[in-house]
């Protein structure tokens, strides 16, 4: 099992347009970078992963290994699409470091990733090179938030993660 596709060249829709200009905003960053990430973990589970509180964007649960501690860590992101793959913006709200969850697929790529209705297994890995500059591209295009980041992130290139689906049987 895989996870919903996420187009992201898909027309958004009028609550979407409104959403992503919402979190434009001073208020809309300050909503995303310390209320959804408290909020939406247990509307997740309470909504078996068909609510968030980003509205009308594609949210997925993410549960990494600590890189460190080797504990569990879930964090709620936003993802597209590439075929089968899962693509996640290590943006980090544009801070200049890269956020914990980087770190943990890094050190430990496997991870479960769950999101309306749906888990599955996946391995990580770092897009570089020409397909990061394509998948970059079309982050951009699915929501113009990472533009910003990209500008406030300083020198650090806000790295790009492509999650592939793990077999059942082939997850060591």
């Amino acid at each position: 099992m895989t996870l919903p596709r996420v187009d992201p060249t898909a027309k958004p829709s009028a609550l979407k347009r409104a959403a992503v200009a919402f979190s434009m905003t001073d208020a809309g960053t300050w909503y995303v970078r310390n209320i959804s990430p408290r909020i939406d973990p247990p509307l997740h589970r309470a909504t078996r992963g068909r609510l968030s509180s980003v509205i009308a964007t594609p949210v997925a649960m993410v549960t990494t290994t600590g890189a460190r501690s080797g504990s569990e860590r879930t964090t709620p992101l936003l993802y597209f699409s590439d075929g089968d793959d899962v693509i996640l913006i290590a943006s980090n709200y544009g801070k200049t470091r890269h956020p914990a969850w980087y770190h943990n697929l890094k050190a430990n790529p496997l991870a479960t990733l769950s999101a309306r209705g749906r888990v599955a297994r996946y391995r990580a890995r770092e897009a570089s090179g020409a397909e990061r500059e394509r998948l970059w591209a079309l982050t951009e295009r699915f929501a113009r938030t990472y533009g910003r980041y990209k500008m406030t992130a300083g020198s650090r290139q806000i790295p790009v993660m492509v999650l592939s689906p793990v077999a059942e049987s082939g997850e060591s």
